[in-house]
């Protein structure tokens, strides 16, 4: 079967502060209301106020060789803010915040850990969410854990009192060119697919896939990042030699891969290639390049090739 043709190059990302949480509840079922509330609304800090997503199941059903405190099922998930804003633990703790007191909680049978519990920095949630118990809250060790225990009407909500977070990484990323928009979707699919098999990453946006690639600023100015109008199929004609668009291409996917750190990234990626460079159709023309100047953080793309090379770029990070 034919390749796809990989186009020799890297991928950028910059640097995010973010935290993880180990939700639980009573079943699978639960446990996944509890991650899709938690993680709405939070493809991309162009307008959302985080980046957010599902790292992995663990405990009971998922990776057991992580148990969950309390030996029901778990969920990983990752939130991420961009570290050049200035106020970004401000903004964080907020996400944290709203997230966990109003998704969380309120789902039935759920119950809130700490997963960054090594590292120095930390926000002391759990006090803060347990307000909502206008006095009825209590501190409490349960599971081995130190927390707070808030009464609700289901019965009690527990959170540690602690959310530890620290340095990551965002907007790691790849493009797929495809001949046909069926064919750059398959593509981008198994390429979500296979990336969000890895530990330690997160892919925020719908099914994991971006059909709006952006770029930073816009002709507006109340607008911070725009459609990438160069790579925009329906606009070639418009645009004639402005277009970058190679022929033959009439649809671009992407996904976007936030996580803990550079190699995690890099695995990410890779597992990403390997899945989606022989899909049909896409790989028959001319498949799908892999591209981006966004950041600082570079990934190499072909396989094989060292990665963690560090630079500068002279492209504004846009900011997701």
């Amino acid at each position: 079967m034919p390749r796809a043709e990989i186009d020799d190059t890297y991928a950028e990302a910059f640097r995010s502060v973010y935290a993880e949480v180990l939700i639980t509840a009573r079943d699978r079922r639960w446990l996944d209301e509890a991650v899709r509330a938690a993680t709405g609304n939070a493809s991309s800090t162009i307008l959302c106020d985080c980046e957010a997503g599902l790292d992995r199941y663990v405990g009971l059903g998922g990776d057991e060789s992580y148990p969950t405190p309390d030996g029901r099922p778990g969920a990983i998930v990752q939130f991420h803010v961009p570290r050049f804003r200035k106020d970004r633990l401000e903004a964080l703790e907020q996400s944290l915040l709203v997230r966990m007191s109003q998704n969380v909680m309120t789902c039935p049978t759920t119950a809130c850990f700490n997963v960054l519990s090594d590292s120095e920095t930390f926000f002391k949630l759990g006090r803060k969410v347990a307000f909502f118990g206008d006095g009825h809250q209590f501190r409490a060790e349960r599971f081995g854990r130190r927390g707070w225990v808030v009464p609700i009407l289901s019965g009690e909500f527990f959170i540690e009192r602690r959310v530890g977070f620290r340095d990551g990484l965002m907007g790691g990323n790849l493009w797929f060119f495809g001949a046909t928009a069926e064919g750059a979707l398959e593509a981008a699919d198994r390429a979500a697919i296979a990336a969000s098999r890895v530990s330690g990453v997160i892919l925020p946006f719908p099914g994991g896939v971006a059909s709006s690639g952006s770029k930073a600023g816009s002709r507006y100015s109340f607008a911070i990042a725009s459609t990438y109008a160069e790579y925009c199929p329906t606009l070639r004609d418009k645009l004639g030699d402005k277009s970058r668009l190679p022929a033959g291409v009439n649809s671009v996917q992407e996904i976007i891969i936030n996580g803990r750190d550079l190699p995690t990234i890099v695995k990410a990626t890779q597992a990403a290639i390997a899945a989606s460079v022989e899909t049909p159709g896409a790989a028959e023309d001319l498949g799908r390049q892999l591209r981006r100047a966004a950041g600082e953080e570079l990934c190499l793309l072909a396989p094989g090739e060292a990665a963690g090379v560090r630079a500068t770029s002279s492209v504004p990070a846009t900011p997701r």
